[in-house]
């Protein structure tokens, strides 16, 4: 049904992250925004109104994530990157059943949901159950299943599969267009460049984004930068960069790395919380803002981050940003903020997500701002109320959640599923 929701706060997410006093949002029977502006100026109200207290803001986008490994939370925890993939992870997914990582997701939807993720982009085995976990939670995500060279594991067929799925059911589908689907190839390292060259080809041919994990580590890609220069030069001469790409990490990338994705349109996901646990780096994120990188935020996986809460990143982002430049003005609040809604979006290539904009999808968070973080009111100048929303408060505060204009998250809680029982679902998949 239209509707219309209205708060004495509206953040749209435009590019000045403008704060909007005494604000509505209409929402049309499809579930996508219709108007985004104050009150005073606002049409007839389409329908019924609900009044809210505290601060309405655009869905969180995830920008890189591998929810379902909430089933292997706090494993290897102490490892740096490539021992902890190669003696925990790799070993424990290797015995991992379909209805395993279903179970997996639907608690790490429902866990996104209640801190105001309303889409994530999933790189995961079984994409199927990933897929129909999210259908079910309501929530929004970009999933594709890993393509990787490892022994018993055939990417040739990996690749195919990604193909069918995408030619049966389309690069888009479920209510409100939840679910769309991308090729996922590991890494550069994980892959021959062959594959690399078939995966862009197919994602090329069908309009689908890439996810792909670029620079992560140090020492990852030795035999990538000597015969190649760097990854994103590999990406470049195999025509991925051609296409829609979002590279995961990008923490160890020179100066003419970023300036290629920058003249190639491709995306970055930061990590800041999985790269500073994993000692893997911090990337340069004033680099690649300066470039005009298109730049999101990711959690990376709940077993190397360990939660599925963006607002952390939104912190962790601007802080490494600060302290690893000595520069106090390096990535202000406003700016951490956008990027895990606006920025998030511009990095997977959707220009129907991340914002408060008529024709982009109604995926909106609500604030309740009764909290010590918003002790001082709301009514305080428009930079304190959004350095107190992102410094201070985080996500405890998130109360309600829709997503295609559908509530899916009421007092904190999911309105579709039961968390205590998925919970006890992740207890007995992980045991």
């Amino acid at each position: 049904m239209t509707h219309r929701l209205r708060a004495p706060v509206v953040l749209p997410a435009d590019p000045a992250c403008s704060v909007v006093r005494d604000g509505v949002v209409d929402i049309d029977d499809t579930g996508r925004i219709t108007h985004c502006g104050p009150a005073e100026a606002a049409p007839a109200a389409p329908g019924t109104v609900r009044q809210l207290s505290g601060i309405l803001l655009p869905g969180l986008v995830n920008a890189h994530a591998h929810s379902p490994m909430v089933l292997m939370r706090g494993m290897g925890g102490d490892l740096p990157l490539l021992r902890w993939l190669r003696e925990v992870i790799w070993p424990a997914e290797a015995k991992l059943r379909g209805a395993d990582v279903r179970a997996g997701m639907l608690l790490g939807s429902v866990e996104m949901l209640r801190r105001g993720v309303t889409t994530s982009a999933e790189m995961y085995f079984h994409a199927g159950q990933v897929a129909d976990a999210v259908l079910a939670t309501g929530a929004r995500t970009v999933v594709g299943g890993p393509i990787i060279d490892l022994p018993g594991l055939d990417w040739r067929a990996m690749l195919a599969d990604t193909d069918r799925w995408i030619d049966a059911d389309g690069l888009r589908f479920g209510p409100g267009e939840r679910v769309e689907l991308s090729y996922a190839p590991h890494s550069a390292y994980m892959l021959p460049a062959e594959a690399l060259h078939e995966i862009a080809g197919s994602a090329s041919d069908r309009g689908a984004l890439v996810q792909i994990h670029v620079a992560e580590a140090a020492d990852e890609d030795a035999d990538q930068r000597a015969a190649y220069g760097s990854v994103p030069a590999l990406l470049d001469t195999v025509g991925m960069l051609d296409g829609r790409v979002v590279a995961a990490h990008g923490v160890h990338l020179s100066d003419s790395d970023i300036a290629l994705l920058a003249a190639r349109g491709a995306g970055v996901a930061h990590c800041p919380g999985s790269n500073s646990k994993l000692a893997s780096g911090i990337a340069r994120l004033p680099r690649l803002r300066a470039e005009s990188v298109a730049v999101g935020l990711g959690t990376d996986g709940p077993a190397s981050n360990d939660d599925l809460d963006l607002w952390e990143e939104v912190q962790l982002a601007a802080m490494l940003a600060r302290v690893s430049t000595q520069d106090a003005t390096a990535v202000t609040a406003a700016d951490s903020l956008l990027l895990a809604t606006r920025g998030g979006a511009q990095a997977l290539g959707r220009d129907d997500l991340g914002a408060l904009e008529p024709g982009r999808w109604a995926d909106l968070v609500h604030i309740d701002t009764d909290d010590p973080a918003f002790a001082t009111g709301i009514d305080v100048a428009d930079e304190q109320l959004i350095a107190n929303l992102v410094w201070a408060a985080g996500s405890r505060r998130v109360t309600d959640v829709w997503v295609a204009g559908e509530q899916v998250v009421a007092g904190g809680e999911s309105t579709r599923i039961d968390r205590a029982a998925a919970q006890a679902d992740v207890a007995a998949a992980a045991a």
